[in-house]
């Protein structure tokens, strides 16, 4: 696993943030920084094998679903600890290194992906930059008659017409915002709707998007009545889950299971992460030595290359290898710990038997260039 800086750092975000900011997409290609600053330094962006190819199998039966297999869609893990995806153009889909670690099962993370590709077959970024190029010509418009009333009012004493003119500045602008919130809480509404229509279309249930919203409005019930409900870029927590919860139960793969190969994966990409992002107390406490299970196992023996005796760290790895012979990434990880420790020359036989099993080999052949 690489990252572009350091690893994922929590970040103290309350409830309410946390639902604000959940799947946001849109709002961010209108809002943030000029597109000339944003290519100059991109988002913290973390690379890894076994995460990518796991994350290509959430997607693809979604996006041959939207009629966008031909777009090359990929999905980018953001090096960020809070639960947010968004999409900023109609070929990238980014998910917060945190919505892969509080996602308990594939099914909700995979949610979370069928809301975002609802974005991009929705088209909904070109829409929302159509709106706010004429949200910003009006806006333009305005301030500057407003500004024209003021040194008329300067010019000749009228306070009256001053005051006017501070009403016309303001007015409008604060009216075109209301209507540009409103516009991206649609369009949320319509990525909801499309989301679990490609989820059915797919044999796949709703039930994980559903539980992932329904989590984040629980947690924000207490601040609800603190909230500007028109000044939210998303429905309010109560209407989405209840509009959310009709639809998902409506499809007949409401009860419909993740496969157990698919579950194990899963817990292996959150162990993954747990490993290489918490220190070793925090990997303790959630992977305890009780727990003997393959996930648990790989984020300890991850923790120990990276904190404790090499020797004992590849002891864990060797016998995570033995239990699964042909997972490539086993033997990608014993690879990058001989690498680390300065013992490139027996890091090429373990990197080299892994690009070899793994269907997407790319990234370690790179890692295996470096030994």
């Amino acid at each position: 696993m690489t990252g572009t800086e350091r690893p994922i750092r929590p970040r103290r975000t309350t409830p309410a943030a946390r639902l604000i900011t959940l799947v946001t997409a849109t709002a961010l290609v209108g809002a943030g920084a000029p597109a000339r600053a944003q290519k100059e330094k991109g988002p913290p962006v973390v690379r890894d094998a076994e995460i990518e190819q796991l994350l290509r199998d959430y997607t693809q039966p979604i996006l041959r679903t939207a009629g966008l297999a031909q777009q090359n869609v990929q999905v980018v893990i953001i090096n960020d600890r809070s639960f947010n995806a968004f999409v900023a153009d109609g070929r990238r889909i980014f998910v917060n290194g945190g919505a892969l670690m509080e996602s308990e099962t594939p099914n909700q993370i995979i949610g979370v992906l069928a809301h975002e590709t609802g974005h991009i077959a929705g088209g909904h970024l070109a829409r929302m930059r159509e709106a706010m190029a004429s949200a910003t010509t009006q806006s333009i418009i305005a301030m500057l008659l407003g500004a024209g009333a003021l040194v008329a009012a300067g010019r000749s004493g009228g306070a009256d017409l001053g005051q006017a003119g501070a009403a016309a500045i303001a007015g409008p602008t604060i009216a075109i915002q209301n209507t540009m919130i409103g516009y991206m809480r649609a369009q949320e509404e319509q990525a909801d709707r499309a989301g679990v229509k490609f989820l059915t279309a797919t044999g796949q249930s709703a039930k994980g998007m559903y539980e992932t919203f329904k989590r984040m409005a629980d947690q924000v019930l207490y601040q609800i009545r603190y909230i500007n409900p028109y000044l939210q870029t998303h429905p309010l927590p109560n209407e989405r889950v209840a509009a959310l919860e009709g639809l998902a139960k409506a499809s007949p793969y409401w009860d419909h299971k993740d496969p157990p190969a698919l579950q194990a994966r899963h817990d292996l990409m959150r162990a993954k992460l747990y490993g290489f992002i918490e220190r070793p107390d925090g990997v303790a406490r959630r992977y305890p030595p009780s727990d003997t299970s393959l996930a648990a196992r790989y984020a300890r023996a991850i923790s120990a290359y990276r904190f404790s005796d090499p020797r004992v760290a590849l002891g864990q790895i060797e016998a995570l290898i033995q239990a699964q012979p042909q997972n490539p990434y086993f033997y990608e990880l014993k690879g990058q710990a001989f690498l680390e420790a300065g013992k490139p020359a027996e890091a090429i036989a373990p990197l080299r038997h892994a690009a070899q099993l793994a269907p997407n080999p790319a990234l370690i052949q790179i890692m295996l260039g470096q030994a």
